[in-house]
């Protein structure tokens, strides 16, 4: 079976991942200018304009090749309506991919949801992408994320003193991290169908090699 890089479209039990659309803008807007919803990301809340322009180039990113960053939409499986995101960044040094940008919207219904997305997508990294390590980070006093990370198969690594700075003050990181032949004993069902899952003809968007 093959998956084209240029339109991600990964099914779960419970949920989808799948590529931004235009129709996405405004799910996206509310989420990335929401002060609640970003309280613990990497960066600030955005404006209306400026999510747009992230959403812009989100979308752009899809062309690039090789493609280095996949920022895909949440939905229930079987179902297509935007209810969180979240991000891949293939890195340039070695065999390692960052997951990141988890937001599901508490209203969405997808309970535990963060979990599933972030095991489908470390199934993505791990199988058409052939990546070796990927691994994720979470600001140091965040309330769930680490049982999160747990739930997601990653192990703890390492705490980042003040990688960033947001709301006016400097946050510390912990890191998790998984590899892939340990990850992938572990697949569910439907993660090991996207791992056996290869880049179908545009083979230029395959981001590393195996």
């Amino acid at each position: 079976m093959t998956i084209d890089l240029r339109d991600v479209d990964l099914v779960g039990a419970r949920l989808r991942l799948r590529d931004l659309r235009a129709g996405d803008l405004g799910v996206y807007q509310r989420i990335f200018t929401d002060p609640h919803l970003t309280r613990y990301m990497g960066t600030d809340s955005m404006g209306v304009q400026a999510a747009a322009a992230s959403f812009e180039a989100a979308m752009c990113s899809r062309g690039e090749s090789p493609r280095r960053k996949y920022t895909l939409a949440i939905t229930a499986s079987g179902a297509d309506t935007m209810l969180g995101t979240i991000g891949l960044l293939v890195e340039d040094f070695g065999s390692n991919a960052m997951i990141g940008g988890l937001v599901v919207l508490p209203d969405g219904g997808l309970r535990a949801g963060g979990i599933e997305a972030g095991r489908l997508m470390a199934a993505f990294a791990f199988g058409p992408l052939g990546i070796h390590r990927v691994w994720a980070g979470h600001r140091h006093d965040h309330p769930v994320m680490d049982t999160v990370m747990a739930g997601v198969g990653l192990t703890p690594e390492a705490r980042l003193r003040q990688l960033y700075r947001t709301q006016g003050q400097w946050r510390d990181v912990c890191t998790y991290a998984a590899l892939r032949p340990e990850w992938a004993a572990t697949a569910t069902p439907a993660e090991r169908r996207i791992l056996a899952l290869r880049p179908g003809a545009a083979r230029e968007h395959l981001t590393v090699g195996r």
